[in-house]
Formats: C-alpha cells, structure tokens, sequence
C-alpha cells in the first residue's frame, strides 16, 4: 500500500523594514538598517504571527541578527489586508544590542 503524499500548504509571508533604535553614546552613538520577508504564517489562537530570523543588519564596523523574532498577531488595515507588528532586540554585537519595533508591510500588495 502506497502512502500518501502529503504536502504542507503555502500560506503568505510579509516584507519588512526598519532601523534599530540608538545604541552606545558619544562618538560610538549609532543604529543599524535591516530588510526581509517573514517566514510562512503560523497558527495562533484566532489569528496568525509569524518568525523573523535575519541574518545580518547592515554594516557598520559590526552587524546585528534579529534571530527567532515573532510577530504580533494580524492587525487588520482594510481591503483584506493585515500587517503585524514586532518588537524585539538584536543579538549582541561589539558589547552591545539595540531594540528595535516595526510593523511589517502588507500581505499581497498587488493582489
């Protein structure tokens, strides 16, 4: 008897943007700019969030990782359309981390 194949169901994923917030004082003051997509939508009571694992911010003498990061649930915006938002710290770099909050894009934009 053949088993049956089973496949998991794509489901959607969200781009996202943002900057950290500033870290260190003085001369070594600064933030980081990072860009993605979500990873796929996962259950969550009566909605849904999703996991952020970006590799690298961009490069500033160091980078930062935003690792296992889960987004709030869906946030409805109208049209169908839902955003979520994060809030979360970097990993720690150069002896420091930085907090960052975002809301990430619209799913489907031109659908």
């Amino acid at each position: 008897m053949k088993k049956k194949a089973t496949r998991k169901r794509q489901t959607h994923v969200h781009e996202f943007e943002g900057s950290t917030k500033l870290a260190e004082e003085g001369a070594d003051r600064h933030n980081h700019r990072f860009a993605g997509v979500t990873g796929q939508a996962i259950r969550s009571g009566k909605s849904h969030i999703h996991e952020i694992d970006l590799s690298n911010t961009d490069f500033l003498d160091h980078f930062h990782n935003l690792k296992k990061i889960k987004t709030g649930p869906a946030i409805p915006v109208g049209n169908g359309k839902h955003v979520h938002f994060v809030t979360g710290m970097t990993t720690e770099n150069d002896e420091h981390r930085h907090q960052f909050n975002f809301a990430t894009l619209i799913d489907r934009p031109l659908v």
